[in-house]
């Protein structure tokens, strides 16, 4: 995913509100970033963090700035983490498309956004090939406390659980259900649940996983042009 222009390099004065962010760009002038993230970003909002903004020419937006990546170090060095959560459904989609993510190639048809389980509705469905509809979910993961160990959530999701259970239940209907833990950073080395932050999401996952939902962890590359989904990382028991 190309980004319509380079991203700007700015520093973080404050996070709030969930989707506000005040910067200060390198030419000194303050501005107010909308904030795509409605998680705790546990991590990634000390002041004085840089960070990387995209302009919206739409002159109908409310504000033109949007917070896409922040620059922190997990122990290894710098590196850009992705925090917009409104791309990783897109990311995933390109991947698929492209072929790069093998164990969702082969189907012939991909559909976002479809309305399934209790009123809910999965990021996406891949349908063809001779095989079962493969109902694909997506989350977007930015935790990581110990280097090279991404983490998966980072505050508590009773939503994030409602979904596992929901593919479950396509499993069991006869479909095939993946999760896809997409890691909007480079140097995670493996992945795994911060049960400690949500054991009822932990146990979610289990029972999925019991159930048939296969859960893949994938890792990006990032720079202020693109993200890539990049390569496959091993998700931890």
């Amino acid at each position: 995913m190309r980004f319509p222009a380079p991203l700007v390099p700015a520093r973080l004065v404050r996070r709030y509100k969930r989707f506000l962010a005040d910067m200060v760009l390198e030419n000194g002038e303050a501005v107010t970033a909308h904030c795509a993230n409605p998680g705790s970003m546990l991590g990634l909002t000390a002041a004085g963090n840089r960070t990387w903004l995209s302009r919206s020419a739409d002159p109908k937006r409310k504000l033109a700035w949007s917070w896409e990546l922040a620059e922190v170090d997990f122990g290894r060095g710098p590196e850009m983490v992705g925090i917009n959560t409104a791309h990783p459904n897109r990311l995933v989609e390109e991947a698929v498309r492209a072929g790069t993510i093998p164990e969702l190639a082969g189907y012939g048809s991909l559909r976002r956004e479809v309305a399934y389980g209790r009123a809910s509705r999965v990021d996406m469905v891949l349908a063809g090939g001779g095989r079962p509809d493969c109902y694909v979910e997506v989350k977007n993961v930015h935790l990581m406390r110990r280097p090279g160990l991404a983490e998966f959530p980072d505050s508590v999701t009773a939503r994030g659980a409602r979904h596992l259970d929901e593919l479950g239940a396509m499993v069991e209907a006869g479909h095939r259900a993946v999760m896809v833990f997409l890691i909007q950073y480079g140097g995670a080395d493996r992945f795994a649940l911060a049960r400690d932050l949500d054991p009822a999401y932990g146990r979610a996952f289990d029972l999925a996983r019991a159930r048939g939902v296969e859960m893949l962890a994938r890792a990006c590359r990032l720079t202020p042009q693109e993200i890539v989904v990049e390569r496959a990382v091993a998700i931890a028991d």
